[in-house]
């Protein structure tokens, strides 16, 4: 649970971090099933399996409905809660990926300005192994203008980034060692450079939201209800797998992925590289 401080720099400064959820041996032993997984299909997940892949594998379903990540998200949203997407973000060891300065609320087509990130590290994630930063108090206000640049490194779906300048030395690095989460409200203005460092830097980020959100962008989406009652339907109700790659959940994900594509390229000139 937040402390009273900690939920004033949230509302103040838009995100919370460090915050401890797993212990040492579990989250070892989640990130040795997702290494499975890798080596089985040429030592990475496909492109398609990073985003809503809550649907593909089990115990990230489990994760998105732990109490230890629930009850801070409930804290800062209240307690009805709707998991809307989870993106593994991975930078492997030495490689030049980067993530530029942009704002999510921009891109996902959701309506509510209560939307957060819970974004949890599966290995180290060090300033030298591009932690996230974040630029305290954007949150507030307009949401920044930003231009499609399309970098081969950005790991953004079409290299999103603010145009307008921002002032680095208000940037706050958010490091968290294995099983430990940061949350930031997704208006905020974030990134984090390449991994410097000789181990894998891997992540898995967790998007949450209030029931009354609608997706305004595209036509239909979809996201799980891990707390409380969801007494609007703006969203369809996705499946819970009851294993790893589980057909009918695997037969959705396609669909749900389909669909966040569309959300997510909506007004961009078609990139064949990213897509």
């Amino acid at each position: 649970m937040l402390d009273k401080s900690e939920v004033s720099q949230f509302e103040k400064d838009g995100y919370v971090s460090p915050i401890s959820v797993l212990g040492t041996d579990e989250v070892s032993t989640i990130r040795q099933k997702l290494e499975r997984v890798e080596a089985a299909q040429d030592g990475a997940l496909y492109p398609g399996q990073r985003s809503k892949s809550f649907l593909l594998f089990k115990w990230l379903n489990d994760l998105i409905r732990d109490p230890r990540v629930l009850d801070p998200v409930e804290q800062l949203i209240g307690p009805d809660i709707l998991l809307w997407n989870t993106i593994f973000w991975i930078k492997e060891a030495g490689a030049g990926s980067f993530i530029s300065w942009h704002q999510d609320t921009r891109y996902w087509g959701l309506s509510s300005e209560n939307v957060v990130t819970a974004w949890m590290a599966l290995s180290p994630a060090s300033i030298e192994a591009g932690c996230m930063k974040v630029m305290p108090g954007t949150h507030r206000g307009e949401v920044l203008n930003h231009e499609d640049r399309w970098h081969e490194d950005n790991m953004l779906t079409r290299g999103q980034e603010i145009s307008v300048d921002l002032d680095e030395n208000k940037a706050v690095f958010m490091p968290l060692e294995p099983g430990q989460m940061s949350i930031h409200n997704y208006r905020l203005a974030h990134a984090s450079g390449p991994n410097n460092a000789a181990d894998r830097r891997i992540g898995v980020s967790m998007h949450f939201m209030p029931p009354d959100t609608k997706q305004i962008v595209g036509s239909w989406d979809c996201a799980s209800l891990v707390r409380g009652n969801d007494p609007y339907g703006h969203f369809a109700t996705a499946p819970v797998p009851e294993c790893d790659f589980d057909p009918p959940a695997v037969a959705f994900h396609e669909k749900a992925s389909k669909a966040a594509n569309e959300v997510l390229y909506a007004g961009a000139e078609t990139n064949d590289a990213k897509l």
